[in-house]
């Protein structure tokens, strides 16, 4: 838009100033009056754009960068904060790991614990019952001796009654079989 401006305005210039018998100057040939007011324009032309236009692009133009330097910065603060929560993280889970491994080692430990107290157990128990047993055979075999004492002794006086009928009275025979019983082995 500004070249069509500049044109139109060259154009008035050539036009106002060029008389009316000449010919028509050519748009390459110099013309020592239209070059001043061409640089006159060209000033009053940029002086213009400055205040109206490169303030608003220079102030877009820092806005947008200072928006790109904030942009960068929060991106690296996110990154930060990413890199400190990836090695939270991994902080995390390593104690976790280390929790986890020590419960399974306490667990360990326990069932341990319990299969040795359950063997222990076990063990006195068998050693009760065994013991128990053992009580229980020695009693029964003391017990079955006696019945043995006792029978041995009924069948001695028996046979001995039965020997001795006529010859003996009953002093005489308790005095036999006492000393035959003395004679069985306890065993």
């Amino acid at each position: 838009m500004f070249y069509y401006l500049h044109l139109l305005y060259n154009y008035s210039l050539i036009l106002l100033f060029s008389e009316p018998g000449d010919e028509k100057p050519m748009l390459l040939s110099v013309n020592p009056g239209l070059i001043i007011w061409q640089i006159i324009i060209f000033i009053l032309l940029f002086f213009i754009l400055r205040k109206i236009a490169w303030k608003p692009l220079l102030t877009a133009l820092h806005s947008r960068e200072q928006l790109i330097v904030d942009t960068i910065e929060q991106a690296e603060t996110l990154k930060k904060d990413a890199q400190e929560l990836i090695e939270q993280n991994k902080k995390n889970l390593a104690e976790a790991q280390a929790h986890s491994m020590k419960i399974i080692n306490d667990a360990k430990d326990m069932a341990n614990k319990m299969r040795d107290e359950i063997l222990q157990k076990s063990q006195e128990e068998s050693r009760k019952m065994l013991d128990q047993a053992k009580a229980e055979i020695t009693q029964e075999k003391e017990s079955a001796m006696a019945d043995l004492r006792h029978e041995v002794s009924d069948l001695a006086i028996k046979a001995a009654e039965k020997i001795m009928n006529e010859n003996l009275d009953e002093a005489k025979q308790k005095k036999i079989v006492n000393d035959f019983i003395s004679q069985i082995p306890s065993n």
